[in-house]
């Protein structure tokens, strides 16, 4: 294989994307500055013939920038469209055709000046001299009830025989027909067929007022239909139901008897199959259930130590090429050989034997956007011509750390107190023994799991001389129905003691210096972080909580005014693991200092959390120290705040965990 530089592309990366100002600042400053930095790349795309990229970077603030380039020819890169408006996101952009790209904006707004909500809008940006941009999301009527908050997704890209037209959703709103003879029941929603160059659109799939999501097959024929059930007063009742079609009908049939518990997530054209995901001994497993109504579901691919977790698809159809799951590091399963050689030499050809993705195709899958990363690379994109294996490197995703010399990342497994190895993920600074100042950072969810692979905060605190310990406590998600357990708030003392134990663990090693061991948690993370001071507060010396959840009852009652109400309160529970597992119900315990953080825009996880524990802290005369985001959601995804961030977490370890 022969890795080649591109003449057009490489002067994107001499591009001044949104690099951060370094001169005359501290080793902290600068490194909180890279670190902290917005990707260079947030989302990256290829034309349909593989001769063009859009890709969208940022100002490291709030403004994302939309380029394409010409890949055969020597044009600078052009910018398409600046999105700045601080209250939304330009999110990512697919090639309808070589003339057009489809884009999707994430807003922020509040309902009635209060109630915080995402909205979605989706945007036809042309590719070429002359053209407007086109708003695809249809338009409200003046007399829809409230703000649309979803404004489609594509359902697919190609429809055969059909121009500059794609397959999106809509979602129909009732309206007020209050005193007149109008009368509009379609509500819910549907799929339109819609002209990205005109903004022309008709209905092919009626709308369904429970309908959450449509699927096509390869040949962009829509074949399931994804509903999630309310109650009478439109609230979620945590049921979801699936339905599919056979090729050429128009009629629903439900996934029910033996297949009430497969969950469909793709369509095949050629096998006419849905693969999905099903329970096998305690584990999501991924089955392959044809659609000629015969039902007979075939194990593809089953584990016995993590779940199966999702489809490898590539190309403008979204054709299904494999399966992957996460063990130590994450797996990619090919069902086709061709890819399957073919990432196998890719992973031999690079440096660092590094985890290799598929971003896009070329619509005849012979030119290819490959993603490379590892967890001392936090990613570089390829052009891979498969005709005459020749790759040639087009843009890193944060250029900002490319120079630095990274911590690399160790799977490793320590005992909890009842015995059970808990996974983890061990990062320990270049050259250094332990016992060193360390910290044990669990991860957000508590659905969720630690990977191997780069992680910008936990290659700050190492470029800052801590160890980093990430467990993957029980309550996580990924590795089957018993470790996930009732969630780890319903149990909490089970996932916190875990985290604590994996403080022990690292004095117990001798990597941790006992006197210098501090504990970082973003969300459920900043939670658990909280929550060990309640099981063991002299085993941390130092508390730092990012937009946690700090009281069980106020999380449920702040879901009052969404439709997931229900399906929050049934998860945190009742009962007296409520207040018992509640930070702040429990800041007597607190003998260590606390740093918190939180934005006012979170809708994840609402700030009152954070006021709350402050205040709560406070009263308890414990010591406290909250910064408070103004207008920032649960990401705190912005170049500058993060970097304030990271220089404050610096500055308090290195207060309460210094030599």
């Amino acid at each position: 294989m022969t890795i080649r530089a591109l003449g057009a592309a490489a002067s994107i990366v001499a591009l001044a994307l949104s690099a951060p100002a370094f001169a005359q600042t501290s080793e902290a400053e600068e490194l909180a500055a890279r670190f902290g930095a917005r990707p260079t790349v947030l989302d990256i795309s290829l034309s349909p013939s593989g001769a063009q990229i859009a890709y969208i970077t940022s100002n490291n603030g709030t403004a994302e920038l939309l380029y394409t380039i010409d890949l055969n020819g020597t044009a600078e890169p052009r910018l398409l469209s600046t999105l700045n408006e601080p209250d939304a996101e330009l999110t990512e952009c697919d090639w309808a055709n070589e003339q057009w790209l489809v884009c999707e904006i994430i807003g922020f707004t509040r309902v009635d000046g209060s109630t915080p909500i995402y909205y979605s809008r989706m945007l036809s940006i042309p590719a070429i001299e002359g053209e407007d941009a086109q708003l695809l999301t249809s338009r409200r009527s003046a007399r829809s009830y409230g703000i649309m908050q979803d404004g489609g997704s594509v359902v697919s890209l190609d429809v055969e025989g059909e121009e500059n037209r794609i397959l999106m959703t809509r979602q129909f709103l009732e309206e007020d027909t209050r005193g007149t003879r109008l009368a509009n029941t379609d509500t819910g929603l549907g799929v339109e067929m819609v002209d990205v160059s005109r903004n022309r659109r008709r209905t092919v799939e009626t709308p369904d007022e429970f309908a959450s999501a449509y699927i096509a097959d390869d040949n962009g024929e829509i074949r399931l239909k994804i509903r999630r059930l309310r109650n009478n007063v439109g609230r979620l009742t945590g049921e979801t139901e699936y339905y599919y079609r056979e090729a050429g009908s128009n009629r629903w049939i439900a996934f029910e008897g033996d297949l009430s518990n497969f969950r469909p997530i793709a369509v095949d054209a050629a096998s006419n199959s849905a693969f999905g995901l099903q329970s096998l001994d305690g584990f999501d497993a991924l089955y392959r259930v044809p659609l000629d109504g015969s039902g007979t579901p075939e194990l593809v691919l089953g584990r016995d130590d993590v779940d199966v977790d999702g489809l490898i698809r590539i190309g403008r159809q979204r054709r299904v090429v494999g399966v992957t799951y996460a063990t130590e590091k994450r797996q990619v399963e090919y069902f086709d050989p061709a890819l399957e050689r073919l990432a196998g030499q890719l992973r031999d050809a690079l440096p660092g034997n590094p985890l290799i993705g598929i971003a896009d195709a070329s619509a005849d899958e012979n030119t290819l956007l490959v993603v490379a990363s590892s967890d001392v690379d936090p990613g570089m994109t390829y052009l891979l011509e498969r005709d005459s294996m020749s790759m040639s490197p087009l843009l890193p995703f944060r250029d900002h750390v490319s120079e630095l010399e990274m911590a690399p990342m160790r799977a490793i497994t320590f005992p909890a107190a009842d015995g059970t190895q808990i996974p983890g993920y061990l990062t320990m600074p270049a050259g250094t023994e332990g016992p060193i100042g360390a910290v044990v950072m669990p991860h957000g969810g508590p659905g969720a799991r630690d990977e191997w692979g780069f992680d910008w905060m936990v290659q700050f605190l190492a470029a800052r001389g801590y160890a980093v310990l990430q467990p993957n406590f029980r309550g996580s998600a990924g590795y089957g129905e018993d470790w996930f357990g009732r969630n780890g708030f319903q149990e909490w003392e089970t996932a916190v003691g875990d985290v604590n134990d994996a403080g022990r663990w690292l004095i117990a090693e001798g990597i941790a210096d006992p006197e210098r061991l501090g504990v970082v948690g973003w969300s459920y993370g900043g939670y658990a972080a909280l929550q060990s001071q309640v099981l063991d507060p002299d085993l941390y010396q130092a508390v730092v909580g990012i937009a946690p959840v700090t009281d069980l009852e106020l999380l449920v009652e702040q879901a009052r005014a969404y439709t997931n109400f229900q399906v929050v309160r049934r998860f945190v529970g009742d009962g007296p693991h409520v207040d018992a597992g509640s930070p702040a119900e429990n800041a007597g315990s607190f003998r260590s200092p606390v740093l918190l953080f939180h934005g006012t825009d979170d809708i994840n996880v609402d700030h009152g959390q954070s006021r709350r524990m402050e205040n709560r802290l406070q009263d308890a005369g414990a010591d406290v120290t909250y910064f408070e985001f103004d207008g920032y959601d649960h990401y705190l995804d912005h170049g500058e705040v993060r970097r304030d961030m990271l220089l404050a977490i610096d500055s308090f370890l290195a207060e309460h965990l210094g030599e």
